[in-house]
């Protein structure tokens, strides 16, 4: 079996040695991951990633070769619930027309809460294609692979209607990349509106005029003139939403991400993931053991900073409104709070929306956030990366 597994790794363009795998096969035949219950393929997933990989840049490729070969083995979840996995097995993805969908009604958040917890103590078997339990293929607002236009998506590899106000499986998102190369320089050209030159540090750049003239003031005899080097005095904080509907969007998130980054000395970045709440984080794989609570980050800058969100905005709106109402966490205060408190310590602010701005009408969380921004969203685009630039200058 794992001889397969070995392939699929260097499929993945993963520099797996037969050393190293032969170093993983003595860890499982002496028992490293036995324990008391047996190994399950969380510890498995630990030790082949400590036996095979050797460069933490490299675990996303194996994040994604291991999910591709063990798919559907076992779920990771922060609940305390287990969903038996024979109630997510797929064997058809329901599609409905525009007149169906609309015959569907949708649950309150406090009704789709409590209802979940009744289905956990009711259900016992799997269900397909029904409206009530947890199961796929159907309407049922629990479940994997049919339609609701309000539920909790469990067991599911990804968003299908953007239409689940929950996620119960937990889900590892990938650092931008900013070091990648840019396909054009019209991105850095717009950042440039935001600029504010000035010399400080160390006299290490030539001062060419200035040594023309002393030279010729000393009869012809070299006198070199140093100045430091001039530097964007600009400071940047920059939140990114990242994972799930932003997936769409990585490659020009990307591409700002990595011109901010070359444009602007003074400039700190987070994460965070559809709406920001009591935390933020620097590092994807560690955003639950390194979190950045938001009031230090408040704390930490002062108000000359200028402060961008980079996100599409598309969520439930209870996610923005509702405390509780995060896909992945019980968040104690609603997400509008914390956006309230960021736009009030840092007057400077906009919002960078790589949706397209025609669709931004037909989601009602875009308008929600829209209005807590004070209509300060832009689009990702030349012109909207100017407008958004001429507004934090000023």
């Amino acid at each position: 079996m794992l001889i397969n597994f070995f392939y699929t790794l260097r499929a993945a363009k993963l520099k797996v040695s037969v050393k190293e795998f032969l170093t993983l096969l003595e860890a499982l035949q002496a028992g490293v991951i036995d324990g008391d219950g047996g190994p399950t393929v969380d510890s498995f997933y630990y030790l082949a990633r400590a036996s095979l990989v050797k460069d933490e840049a490299h675990f996303d490729k194996f994040d994604r070769a291991f999910a591709a070969y063990f798919k559907g083995v076992e779920l990771l979840t922060d609940f305390t619930q287990d969903v038996p996995l024979d109630w997510l097995r797929k064997t058809l993805e329901l599609e409905l027309g525009p007149e169906q969908k609309a015959a569907i009604e949708k649950m309150g958040w406090d009704e789709l809460m409590e209802t979940l917890k009744k289905r956990f103590e009711e259900q016992k078997d799997r269900h397909e294609g029904g409206n009530r339990m947890i199961g796929t293929g159907g309407t049922s607002p629990f479940g994997a692979y049919g339609y609701n236009p309000q539920g909790i998506r469990i067991g599911q590899d990804k968003g299908r209607n953007k239409s689940a106000v929950k996620v119960w499986d937990q889900r590892a998102y990938k650092d931008y990349d900013d070091t990648k190369e840019l396909g054009t320089r019209n991105i850095k050209v717009a950042l440039r509106r935001l600029r504010r030159f000035a010399r400080e540090g160390a006299a290490d750049e030539l001062d060419l005029d200035d040594t023309i003239h002393s030279t010729a003031a000393n009869a012809g005899l070299l006198d070199i003139k140093m100045v430091p080097e001039r530097h964007n005095k600009v400071g940047v904080l920059l939140l990114m939403d990242v994972g799930g509907t932003m997936d769409e969007h990585i490659h020009r998130v990307e591409e700002l991400f990595s011109a901010t980054k070359t444009e602007f000395k003074h400039l700190e970045f987070f994460y965070f993931h559809n709406c920001v709440y009591d935390f933020m984080w620097k590092n994807n794989r560690r955003r639950f053991s390194e979190k950045h609570a938001t009031w230090d980050v408040i704390r930490k800058y002062n108000k000359d900073y200028k402060l961008i969100f980079v996100g599409d905005a598309t969520m439930s709106p209870y996610e923005i409104l509702q405390p509780g109402g995060s896909v992945e966490y019980n968040n104690e205060e609603a997400g509008a709070a914390w956006l309230q408190r960021l736009t009030n310590a840092f007057p400077k602010f906009a919002w960078i929306n790589p949706e397209p701005a025609g669709v931004w009408q037909y989601r009602q969380s875009i308008a929600i956030v829209q209005q807590l921004m004070n209509q300060r969203m832009f689009p990702l685009s030349l012109a909207g990366l100017e407008g958004a630039m001429r507004l934090l200058g000023k």
